[in-house]
């Protein structure tokens, strides 16, 4: 406690001069305190020195404890090893008597077996010398055992002397199983009735001695069996193509014959499915002789009788046997080609796919086989290609025809084509189109019946030029010429007058094409999936597509064509307007009129029978076509006053109005959103260039800089001339142009039809007026875009000054007669 603080203290506690009083027991309490704390104080100190002397004490005690614990745990240890040297020498003995008997034990088993195959050896060379197959069999098994038993001793003499000894017996037995086999199916089975009992017993011999022995009496007997079919089968009335059936015949009656004899081989040696590999094998050799060596190509049926009896002999031995069978879903995917699936309930759907599932295991599951042992049934050989794929080098006789056959279909369609539908079709699809896949796809079901391979995909070419060449015969049905703008872009001369007829035919023809592009694109996939997997990747119908994709655009294209043709009338007649005689504003023009009955009796018939993809892409080719024809037909025009500008803002909005009604005549209003937004623009432009012809000539130059700023120095001089300015007039106007402009490098001309049209830039991004003596008694480029809006608003149709009088009071006005023409 600091000074300041002790004397807070007591006068804290002595306030006053009465509370003085109180210091003496005060001063007694303190001490006693003292007094109390200092004999704490003491305590804790001897407390202190004696723990010091304890902690000693028990460190101490701790060290003597542990070197006694040491003593003892390396006197346990001294003990223990004592008591390992005492209890090995007590046992040193009992090892040795147990190594003895073991050796005792093991001698006497080794020469009790000694004995055994002495005996068994003996026995067997019996057995051997007097064919006693079924005793012989399982003697050999029993000698089989000791030998392995012996296998470490071999040695030794006497033991290689009886394995020796063994393998001329086992020798012995074979020679004498194979000259008893000789004997079977020459007929001597029929005369000895024990010799297929004798034989079966030789079976059991074969399957004791080595598998080798198995394999060559089942070779040798195959070869024997089928000798006689060689012998046959290769003279000359035989070695022909149209007696391949006979061939399977022979063997059929012959395993059908010989079913019981062969009943002597056990079942697992297989013989029956050996023999059947065996034929296949010698049977694909000579008919590749056969049809290697004919003079001329063979006759097509004659080549595909054979292949379907060959591919069913395949399915019989496949069924019979087992492995490599065909799927049936073969016929389901190419059913499925060129059918309407739009109607398709999720259940038809789940089971569509379930069946893909299940085919794409199944062959998965096959591949996984593919490394099988191949001698076993169903193990994974493939019976299906064994004889037939020897055909497939000699099947292009057989595409030939096919293809012959489609083009003359193709032709007979086209010749009978009406090229129309029936009343109430769903589809609005031609005939010609589906029929022509009805064929193609009976055509991939004979080729797919026959061969997966080469062939298959040679027919698949064959389709594809099928398919070109039917799109070919639609490209030249559509009406030829073309005029205008279309015309520069595309090339094509002359004009495309369409009755109502052809606006039909062509809307098939686009219908058609579709159903092609689509169908097409399914045929791919079916013969993709029962194709050989190595032609699987090649099959692509992308250049047919193409082809068809490309016969759309070429309908549609000359729909508009056609359309624009029909314009042509409208077009000059707006030229042949008095623009400039024009005394009032009344309702819209003849002319427009006309552009709406072509419209109003065409796109309701488009509409309905195009979809709707095709007919917003016909009305985005009919807006970039009409919409920027318009713009120039303007400049076309003679002289225009400012009646005769107002008239034509009005037929503008009204043309503008019924392009913006295109979608609800044709009944297709959704996703029409690009084509409105499209015309907006277009006519927007038309409208801007009739407001700069209509803007005085004092500030002409910067109403076309603001309203078109994409304009060209000639389209400018063009809109003087529109003014009625003469030439000594137009000249100063030009020179401001030319100095206040900058270089405008694009020409603001019409773009190529299927092209997208340049937005036009908004009001705000005009440039700057770099020239001030251009700009007259309008200041900036605000009141520029003010004074061109406000044209219109009035309603003078005499005199300029009258005519700006007019605008500028009725300035703040929000209605009028040509507002809305200036607002659009």
């Amino acid at each position: 406690m600091d000074k300041m603080s002790t004397l807070e203290y007591i006068n804290q506690m002595f306030p006053t001069e009465a509370s003085l009083s109180g210091v003496e027991p005060l001063m007694q309490k303190i001490q006693s305190e003292i007094r109390r704390v200092d004999a704490g104080i003491l305590a804790a100190v001897r407390q202190q020195s004696n723990s010091g002397t304890k902690a000693k004490e028990d460190l101490a005690a701790a060290s003597h404890a542990v070197e006694e614990l040491t003593y003892k745990i390396h006197e346990i240890k001294t003990k223990a090893e004592q008591s390992a040297m005492m209890v090995q020498e007590i046992c040193r003995d009992i090892k040795k008597l147990d190594f003895a008997k073991k050796h005792i034990t093991t001698t006497i088993t080794a020469l009790h077996r000694l004995t055994m195959l002495v005996s068994a050896v003996e026995q067997l060379q019996v057995m051997a010398s007097k064919r006693q197959y079924k005793e012989a069999a399982a003697q050999l098994e029993a000698v089989n055992q000791l030998c392995n038993h012996f296998e470490a001793y071999r040695d030794i003499p006497k033991i290689t002397e009886l394995r020796e000894k063994f393998k001329n017996i086992k020798q012995i037995l074979k020679s004498h199983v194979f000259s008893d086999f000789s004997s079977l199916g020459t007929g001597k089975e029929s005369e000895e009735t024990n010799l297929l009992q004798h034989l079966s017993d030789a079976c059991l011999v074969v399957n004791a001695l080595e598998p080798s022995v198995r394999e060559e009496l089942v070779n040798n007997f195959c070869s024997r069996e089928l000798t006689s079919y060689e012998q046959i089968f290769e003279g000359a009335e035989l070695a022909k193509l149209d007696k391949t059936e006979r061939r399977y015949t022979w063997i059929k009656r012959r395993m059908r014959t010989n079913e019981e004899i062969w009943k002597i081989f056990p079942t697992s040696w297989l013989v029956p499915y050996r023999l059947c590999i065996q034929f296949c094998k010698k049977t694909r050799k000579q008919l590749e002789g056969i049809l290697d060596y004919l003079k001329e190509k063979p006759d097509v049926a004659t080549l595909l009788m054979a292949l379907q009896r060959t591919l069913e002999f395949e399915d019989e031995l496949a069924e019979k046997f087992g492995g490599g069978t065909q799927s049936r879903e073969i016929g389901n995917d190419i059913e499925e080609i060129g059918r309407q699936n739009n109607s398709q309930s999720a259940s038809d759907i789940r089971k569509k796919y379930e069946k893909k599932l299940a085919a794409h295991q199944g062959s998965e599951n096959e591949e996984k086989g593919g490394n099988k042992d191949l001698s076993a049934p169903g193990a994974g050989f493939n019976f299906h290609g064994i004889i037939s794929s020897c055909f497939e080098p000699h099947l292009t006789i057989y595409i030939e025809l096919e293809e012959k056959t489609l083009m003359e279909n193709l032709e007979k369609l086209v010749q009978e084509e009406t090229w129309d539908v029936e009343e109430g079709s769903q589809n609005n699809i031609l005939s010609s189109s589906m029929q022509l896949f009805l064929i193609i796809k009976r055509s991939l079901k004979r080729c797919s019946a026959l061969t997966k391979s080469q062939t298959l995909y040679n027919l698949f070419k064959v389709f594809e030029r099928v398919l070109k060449a039917y799109a070919t015969k639609l490209f030249a049905r559509l009406p030829k010429g073309g005029t205008g703008i279309v015309a520069a872009a595309t090339g094509m001369d002359g004009q495309i007058k369409m009755s109502d007829r052809d606006e039909r035919v062509i809307c098939y023809i686009v219908n058609s094409a579709e159903y092609c592009h689509k169908t097409s694109g399914e045929l791919a996939e079916s013969v993709s999936k029962i194709i050989d997997s190595q032609f699987a990747d090649q099959v692509d119908m992308s250049e047919v597509q193409d082809e068809f994709s490309a016969v759309i655009t070429k309908s549609l294209v000359t729909l508009v064509h056609g359309l624009e043709t029909k314009f042509d009338a409208e077009m000059a007649a707006m030229t042949r307007v008095p623009w400039a005689a024009l005394e009032s504003v009344g309702d819209q023009s003849g002319y427009v009129n006309g552009i709406n009955m072509i419209l109003t009796s065409s796109i309701p018939v488009l509409g309905s029978l195009l979809s709707l993809i095709y007919f917003h892409f016909f009305l985005d080719k009919l807006a970039s076509s009409l919409g920027p024809r318009f713009y120039m037909n303007i400049f076309k025009c003679k002289q225009i006053s400012e009646t005769g500008a107002q008239q034509m803002l009005l037929d503008t909005q009204a043309v503008k109005t019924i392009l913006l009604e295109i979608p609800s005549l044709g009944r297709q209003t959704s996703g029409a959103a690009g084509y409105l937004k499209f015309v907006c623009r277009e006519m927007s432009k038309a409208e801007a260039l009739l407001k700069v012809i209509l803007s005085p000539v004092d500030s002409v130059t910067d109403t076309y800089r603001a309203l078109l700023p994409e304009g060209t120095p000639m389209e400018f001089q063009r809109i003087l001339e529109l003014k009625g300015l003469k030439k000594s007039d137009q000249q100063s106007i030009l020179d401001d142009f030319n100095k206040g402009a900058p270089a405008i490098s694009q020409p603001s001309s019409v773009a190529p039809l299927g092209q997208a049209m340049p937005p036009a830039p908004p009001a705000a991004t005009v440039p700057t007026i770099s020239n001030p003596a251009s700009v007259g008694f309008i200041a900036s480029r605000e009141d520029v875009l003010t004074r061109a809006a406000a044209l219109g608003r009035g309603a003078a149709t005499t005199g300029f000054k009258r005519f700006l009088a007019l605008t500028e009071a009725a300035k703040d006005r929000k209605d009028g007669p040509f507002r809305k023409l200036f607002n659009a």
